[in-house]
């Protein structure tokens, strides 16, 4: 018998976590699927598609694992600043800057395969340069690069949603917890 039973405590993978795991999870719910509702109305009301694939990811490492490296506000914001930059540095270096998005044209271009490669690829590369591990932001460079969040407005509603979830997921986080700290 281990310590952790004698003492009554379940066991992470025993049938008495279970209510607790649960608790947790229904959390998570509530609070990712408010938090996405809010980002999705306020992207509504101002007319641009706020909420974006990345958001979901990021909401999850932000409400789930607060304590992670990757829930840093500097990772996440770093994260998401050089997926953007690369994002763009890829449209223009292979000339997709106004180019039709892969939903639009159903399929990749040679070139939209090797900006999203690069783009990737070269966040990855950044994000371990600069010590900022957010594993959503590889989402943000792919959907600029292939260009589902292209410049204009579906880029903008990118940034306003991310900027929503970046202020909010954390502050909902701690007022939800037990003693502003994660059980």
């Amino acid at each position: 018998m281990s310590a952790r039973q004698a003492s009554g405590t379940p066991s992470s993978g025993g049938f008495g976590a279970v209510p607790g795991r649960l608790l947790g999870g229904v959390r998570l719910f509530l609070l990712s699927a408010l938090l996405l509702a809010g980002v999705g109305a306020i992207g509504h009301l101002i007319g641009w598609v706020a909420l974006t694939t990345t958001l979901g990811p990021t909401a999850y490492v932000l409400l789930a694992h607060p304590e992670s490296e990757g829930a840093r506000l500097r990772s996440a914001v770093t994260g998401h600043v050089l997926a953007i930059a690369v994002g763009l540095a890829c449209l223009a270096v292979f000339g997709l800057w106004s180019h039709p998005s892969i939903a639009q044209e159903h399929q990749e271009t040679v070139q939209q395969i090797g900006a999203e490669a690069l783009g990737v690829g070269l966040t990855l590369l950044l994000l371990h340069l600069c010590d900022a591990h957010h594993p959503p932001a590889a989402a943000t460079a792919l959907l600029i690069t292939s260009g589902l969040s292209r410049p204009g407005p579906p880029l903008y509603g990118l940034l306003v949603g991310l900027a929503l979830v970046l202020a909010i997921a954390p502050l909902i986080g701690m007022a939800t917890s037990r003693s502003g700290r994660r059980p």
